[in-house]
């Protein structure tokens, strides 16, 4: 309970970008003020005094002061990692919007790679998905503007806007010989964080497809409601964390304490105390023991990551698919004295026996691949965290050195039309559940 409490008292702890998704704000933190803590390293200043005044006297037409102290802190941010930006009044006063839930938008989380703006993951039912925007895709032109080089959150702008206007994305997709144009229509985002269903008697399925303020109090409901509608009980459970990008990182901690009884969730480390944290479970288990499959992807990142990797520590699921994004970094958005602000990245996160995800992504206990009809040269690499230029080093030795394969498509958004015979890696999820519900009932007799 003092790692909750702690948790509420944190500024923000923001586990990726997304496009209209509803991520929730703890709070956000007034920058910290005491400029003779840090030395100024004066030589430096005087460069960039010296060029700013060669800008302002001597370029071909005259620019304003703003876009050019904007223009060296976007770069200065830049050379940080892909996920540490800045942001304007307007784009902070968007980002707290987001915390109803519901705005005009596409549904997709985005990062940057190679100075272009990558889709991490499509939401499940969103604009995006409907469209058939997949992870992976590289969009390389927003309307009639090139994304090379461009901001962030700049893009995250763009894409945004009133719900029934219609937006092209041209992507650039491993398979396509060119790049192709998708119209998709903005729409506002409501998106049901958590699905459930019976699969068969006794056997349960829970799909998260994004970490909300909710989503930890709605998944122990989906599971009770499971447990009444089981005849002769729940006696296990398919956790489906496919294609989740992301969300709040409290989320992401609620839904692991629902399962794992005791010790360690997840656990911070930054330079500062405020960014270092030990979150721990609780001692109910809303299964009461039954086990659980959890299926991840490529698709997978950030609080997907810490619920597979805590359920997976604690010896409490085994994790079933390919392996996860790799995003282990924890974001906090720092509000600026003139009302912008800042998102910087300021900790990593680590697992109960202390993993770093970051750039390296969780490992399945048994890998499946989904069942794909094409020629081996045909399968796409998935782009992971490591592949961004810049990405947040693993912070551990030797963690960046594994060599790590994906060569999966993405196969969440399909379980909302067919049944789970039709889903390979859910299907082989249902089987190794069978196998082990076979063997403890053995043990037990």
């Amino acid at each position: 309970m003092e790692s909750r409490k702690r948790l509420q008292s944190f500024f923000v702890l923001f586990l990726g970008i997304v496009i209209g998704v509803g991520l929730t704000v703890e709070r956000i933190s007034q920058a910290e003020k005491g400029p003779s803590e840090v030395p100024v390293p004066y030589e430096e200043l005087k460069l960039f005094s010296e060029i700013y005044s060669q800008v302002k006297s001597n370029y071909v037409e005259d620019v304003p002061d703003k876009k050019l102290i904007e223009g060296a802190i976007n770069g200065m941010l830049r050379t940080l990692d892909p996920h540490s930006t800045y942001l304007s009044k307007d784009m902070l006063r968007e980002m707290q919007v987001e915390t109803e839930g519901k705005f005009g938008g596409l549904g997709i989380e985005v990062t940057t790679e190679n100075g272009f703006i990558k889709v991490v993951s499509p939401i499940e039912g969103t604009p995006a998905d409907e469209a058939g925007l997949e992870a992976g895709d590289l969009i390389v032109r927003i309307d009639d503007s090139p994304t090379k080089d461009m901001n962030l959150m700049d893009a995250v702008k763009q894409m945004r806007g009133e719900p029934g206007t219609d937006i092209e994305l041209t992507v650039v997709r491993e398979g396509f010989d060119k790049p192709r144009s998708f119209t998709i229509t903005r729409d506002i985002i409501r998106i049901e964080s958590v699905k459930s269903r019976m699969l068969e008697p006794g056997l349960g399925y829970v799909r998260i497809t994004q970490f909300q303020q909710d989503t930890g109090n709605k998944t122990r409901k989906a599971v009770a409601e499971l447990r009444d509608e089981a005849e002769d009980g729940l006696e296990g459970l398919v956790l489906d964390l496919r294609n989740n990008p992301g969300g709040v990182l409290s989320a992401a901690v609620e839904v692991a304490d629902a399962f794992v009884t005791k010790g360690k969730v997840v656990y911070t480390e930054g330079r500062q105390e405020s960014s270092r944290m030990v979150l721990r479970s609780n001692p109910d288990d809303v299964l009461n023991g039954a086990p659980i499959v959890v299926l991840v992807n490529g698709g997978s990142a950030s609080a997907s990551e810490i619920v597979a990797g805590a359920l997976q520590d604690q010896d409490r699921g085994i994790v079933v698919g390919t392996s996860s994004f790799g995003k282990g970094s924890v974001q906090s958005i720092m509000q600026l004295s003139d009302g912008s602000g800042l998102k910087l990245t300021t900790a990593r996160y680590f697992t109960p026996k202390g993993r770093s995800i970051q750039a390296k992504g969780i490992a399945p206990d048994i890998t499946v691949k989904p069942l794909e009809v094409s020629k081996p040269e045909e399968q796409a690499r998935r782009l992971k965290e490591e592949d961004l230029p810049g990405h947040l080093a693993n912070g551990q030795a030797g963690a960046e050195e594994e060599d790590q394969t994906e060569g999966e498509n993405g196969q969440g958004k399909k379980e909302k039309k067919a049944s789970y015979l039709e889903d390979y890696q859910l299907n082989q999820a249902v089987n190794l559940l069978r196998g082990i519900i076979l063997v403890e009932s053995r043990q037990a007799s």
